[in-house]
């Protein structure tokens, strides 16, 4: 993903005014078919890129899987909750789409960039994008089990699909300024006593893809001028060691009500670390 420093930085300084700008309204549509989970929480790079072209709403773009989506929450989703939150930032009413989709893997996100023309068209008018993929591509299997190694060819092919994401939103978006978000998870399998209550091996194991899956995202996002937020600080505190389950739906995998506020939240305080440094 494109998801340099010094030079970003200085972009930024330049940009920010022109973000505050730029805008104009959008339409919202969900997608569907995946099941994944989501997240971690707060860390910001600085993010270079192109120019705004229309003045107005600012168009929020949502990308990925079952997360983003808001499976089993019964709840606004937290790219909604986002885009409400950034009216306050902006100033300007904003207008989400969610093109995130239960079970989404990398593969799936690619392919919507590279030939689905609503998903384009969406992108291509973004002020800004919010990506979160990647849980689904490191499923649990029986072959792999809970030896945590044998994940990690999953996560390199993973990696480098996010790498061909940035790209096409790069190239979309070529010659306007926008911000893209990269999010990752707290955990990719099931998380706090729903993962205790499956035994050690199942929690060290999850923990290890875990770190994996997000040291790819915050990595892709770090080399792309990309925002990253780390929803595993999010949901399990600056250290790592809370029980995150107050923020899990009944299913153990996916974020309830007050999930998908705590990942907005860390959201749109990153991009506010982002347009205020």
């Amino acid at each position: 993903m494109g998801r340099t420093r010094a030079r970003a930085l200085l972009a930024v300084m330049a940009s920010v005014g022109m973000l505050l700008a730029a805008c104009s309204p959008s339409d919202t549509s969900p997608a569907a078919s995946q099941s994944s989970r989501a997240p971690a929480t707060s860390t910001a790079t600085a993010s270079a890129a192109p120019t705004p072209t229309h003045v107005g709403d600012w168009r929020i773009v949502a990308l990925g899987d079952s997360v983003p989506y808001g499976t089993a929450c019964g709840c606004t989703p937290y790219p909604t909750l986002t885009g409400a939150e950034l009216k306050d930032v902006s100033g300007r009413p904003t207008v989400t789409t969610n093109d995130a989709s239960p079970g989404y893997t990398t593969s799936d996100v690619l392919g919507q960039l590279q030939s689905d023309q609503a998903v384009k068209s969406h992108v291509g008018a973004a002020d800004v994008l919010l990506v979160e993929v990647g849980a689904n591509d490191v499923q649990y299997s029986s072959t792999c089990g809970y030896e945590p190694h044998c994940y990690d060819a999953g996560v390199t092919a993973m990696s480098g699909r996010l790498q061909q994401i940035v790209t096409s939103i790069q190239q979309l978006t070529a010659g306007r300024r926008v911000l893209v978000v990269m999010l990752d998870y707290w955990s990719v399998w099931l998380g706090g006593q729903y993962a205790a209550a499956e035994g050690t091996a199942y929690v060290d194991t999850a923990a290890h893809v875990t770190q994996q899956v997000n040291a790819a995202v915050e990595t892709r996002a770090a080399a792309s001028g990309a925002q990253y937020v780390d929803l595993r600080a999010a949901f399990k505190g600056p250290t790592y060691s809370y029980d995150e389950t107050h923020f899990l739906a009944s299913d153990g995998d996916h974020p309830n009500a007050a999930g998908h506020q705590q990942i907005a939240d860390a959201t749109v305080a990153v991009i506010r670390a982002f347009l205020h440094p």
